[in-house]
């Protein structure tokens, strides 16, 4: 995931603010010129669950994509909104919603920019991923990626007959297409249905997951760590919730810093909190209202959430 690969005008600005440095997410010594450029994929990557984030070699276990517990049911109608802090700065708003059809989830993902962080770099980037309800599989991501001066439109369908991820890419500025294929295996996830895998997993303290990921180039095995159980302070109240740690066999990343998210700790595993630490600060999100498929708001009904 190339998603961090370009957060660098902005921290290069914000460098010559004298604004102190919170805890570290990743050592980015060469993120000079990019900061921004590609926070609306720390949606996707944050919320995992990029997830082809950070990586440092995970330990050998057997990759898989899980089937779906008896029983589990996603949110299907709600829409998880997260305000994204940066270096003390509200850095912009970050969406999620899941919704079911034919047989498929469909993952929307949305990541804006607002305030000092956008009169700075433009980003407006829109995630839509469709997996099947029980096995889990990919089936295909489309991102449509508006970040400074680049707009780019990307699709990768995941032909399980031949055993390809096909990623088809087009530059909106001057009309360049590339088409790239790679191996996966029988059964995949990608950066935006993975986070909602990662939900469906026992997360037991103490236990990891391994599972494949692809986002248009190799294929990774992606290792959740599930550390422990803590409550989590967010604007819309306090959650109990499982704290798990993503990280990838390989990448651009390798090494260079950590992703945690915080689900629920009830059979929902609701993405509550996603925090990425590198040399150039943290990058937080948390969750501010949850929204139904009606017009009015609704505060959050979990049993994980305390007053």
């Amino acid at each position: 995931m190339s998603w961090w690969a370009r957060f660098e005008s902005v921290c290069k600005l914000v460098s010559h603010l004298s604004v102190p440095l919170g805890p570290p997410w990743t050592d980015m010594s060469n993120f000079g010129n990019s900061a921004i450029r590609h926070w609306g994929n720390v949606v996707v990557v944050l919320a995992l669950a990029g997830t082809l984030l950070l990586a440092q070699q995970a330990p050998e276990q057997k990759s898989s994509v899980r089937r779906a517990p008896d029983g589990f049911s996603f949110a299907n109608g709600e829409r998880l909104v997260y305000q994204a802090e940066w270096r003390l700065f509200n850095a912009g708003t970050a969406t999620l919603e899941v919704s079911s059809s034919g047989g498929q989830q469909h993952v929307h993902g949305t990541a804006d920019a607002t305030g000092a962080v956008a009169l700075l770099y433009h980003v407006q980037d829109r995630f839509d991923s469709w997996f099947d309800t029980r096995t889990l599989c990919s089936a295909r991501i489309i991102k449509h990626t508006e970040e400074g001066l680049r707009r780019k439109d990307t699709q990768i369908t995941f032909d399980y007959a031949r055993n390809q991820a096909v990623l088809e890419e087009t530059n909106l500025r001057n009309s360049e297409r590339k088409r790239v294929e790679n191996p996966i295996p029988d059964c995949a996830s990608d950066v935006l249905s993975g986070v909602f895998y990662g939900a469906t997993l026992p997360l037991t303290p103490g236990e990891q997951y391994t599972f494949p990921l692809n986002d248009g180039n190799k294929t990774v095995d992606v290792t959740v760590h599930v550390e422990a159980r803590e409550d989590v302070k967010t604007p819309v109240g306090i959650y109990h919730t499982i704290r798990v740690q993503p990280e990838a066999s390989s990448g651009t990343l390798q090494k260079k810093g950590k992703i945690w998210v915080w689900y629920t700790d009830d059979v929902q595993h609701m993405p509550v909190q996603m925090r990425g630490r590198m040399g150039w600060g943290n990058l937080t999100l948390s969750l501010v209202r949850i929204e139904k498929n009606t017009p009015a708001a609704v505060s959050a009904g979990s049993s994980s959430l305390t007053r």
